[in-house]
């Protein structure tokens, strides 16, 4: 049985957490309903405007590794292709057709009049919150997307626009493109914002075709930098919710997180760095709306097992174990442990440790075994994390 997974998120209750995010998953009234169907809590519906793109084709692309095939995804899309007319009806009818869901507007304007006209009609088409895209990393604008959210005098800027058209809870979405996303992360709450989303996905150029030397994809013999998301960016992701979630200038500030979200132990891991809410897009891309169920019935067998009663209480549980690197205990090497029943003699942690680590490896030809060499040990663990069948673990400590 299910626990009970409802959050309060900006002021509003949520059935779950999980959302779709502004993206191609969330693009029309159809796919929208289908999701809040199967359960998700609710969706950020693709983010509309006055803009309407010419978008490309193909506009796709994907890193792989070894028996991986969807490690990392890269995307060109821009906004929402349909006319604002037309999504302004999808969005009215999602929330007429779903009252107890949670109906989010993405907006992006060019100017600050775009940005508070774009407020008064989702407002008036009856959503809950209104997100501002200020992190797309591909639109053929400089006035849109990646190229404001780092700029945070005009964060604040529309913002205000946007606050101005409206009285419904506005999160600002980030781009990861920056060192400091606190920065324009601020300035948004300054501005009139009442959350913060992200991450936005990574500029990025995932592979080059080895005999047109053009990335991909490739539209008629070119390509452009463009947005990178997927498992490979969730420690990106994570490290940017700790810092939103650690700085005083944005305390109790509600934060929805995204980055790489595939499976329930990655959305506590979103929870425990004080995400309140959760966007999903390239899993859904990758195996569908049906990771919903999943997605509820692993975190709700963990909260069962940690015993948990309420989601709230996992928000926040891991950041007073993140500390700057000054205050790490650097007194005791932990040594690695050999498992000989386990092992299977493929040599790879002699290899790595010999080539990349500390020579601090010996290995037995004959019985194919590995020992450690303890005088030169340093305890990086290099060996733990290479070993294919999890042979090696920590094993003794030792203070210096």
């Amino acid at each position: 049985m299910s626990k009970d997974l409802s959050i309060e998120f900006c002021g509003i209750k949520c059935e779950n957490p999980f959302f779709l995010s502004s993206s191609v998953v969330g693009s029309n009234y159809e796919m929208c309903a289908k999701a809040l169907e199967m359960g998700w809590g609710g969706v950020v519906f693709k983010t509309i405007g006055f803009y309407v793109p010419n978008e490309v084709s193909p506009r796709f692309d994907v890193i792989s590794k070894e028996n991986t095939p969807f490690m990392g995804f890269k995307n060109m899309e821009q906004i929402s292709d349909h006319t604002l007319e037309q999504n302004l009806v999808w969005l009215k009818k999602l929330k007429a057709d779903y009252p107890n869901k949670i109906i989010v507007a993405s907006i992006m304007g060019e100017n600050e009049n775009e940005w508070t006209e774009l407020a008064k009609l989702v407002t008036e088409a009856g959503v809950d919150i209104i997100e501002c895209n200020f992190s797309c990393p591909q639109m053929t604008s400089e006035a849109m997307g990646a190229d404001v959210g780092q700029n945070s005098e005009l964060v604040k800027k529309y913002c205000e626009a946007t606050r101005r058209g409206t009285h419904l809870p506005i999160l600002s979405k980030m781009t990861p493109n920056l060192g400091n996303m606190v920065i324009p992360a601020a300035a948004s709450i300054e501005g009139g914002a009442d959350g913060i989303a992200a991450i936005n996905t990574i500029k990025s150029i995932t592979r080059i075709d080895l005999d047109t030397l053009t990335p991909f994809p490739i539209i008629n013999g070119k390509s452009a930098v463009s947005g990178y998301s997927g498992k490979a960016v969730k420690p990106i992701a994570l490290r940017f919710i700790n810092d939103l979630a650690q700085n005083e200038k944005l305390k109790n500030v509600p934060i929805s997180g995204m980055g790489g979200i595939e499976t329930w132990s990655d959305a506590v891991e979103f929870l425990s760095l004080g995400a309140t809410n959760l966007q999903i897009t390239t899993s859904v891309m990758q195996y569908g709306y049906r990771i919903i169920e999943d997605l509820i019935s692993g975190i709700s067998l963990y909260m069962e097992d940690k015993g948990f009663e309420k989601l709230e209480d996992l928000v926040g549980i891991a950041l007073k174990n993140i500390v700057t690197a000054d205050k790490l205990d650097r007194d005791y090497v932990v040594y690695p442990k050999f498992i000989k029943e386990t092992c299977v003699g493929c040599g790879r942690c002699y290899i790595s440790c010999y080539d990349g680590g500390h020579q601090a490896i010996k290995w037995n030809s004959e019985s194919r075994e590995p020992s450690i060499i303890k005088e030169k040990c340093v305890g990086c663990h290099l060996c733990v994390n290479v070993c294919p069948v999890s042979a090696i673990e920590s094993g003794e400590k030792v203070y210096k």
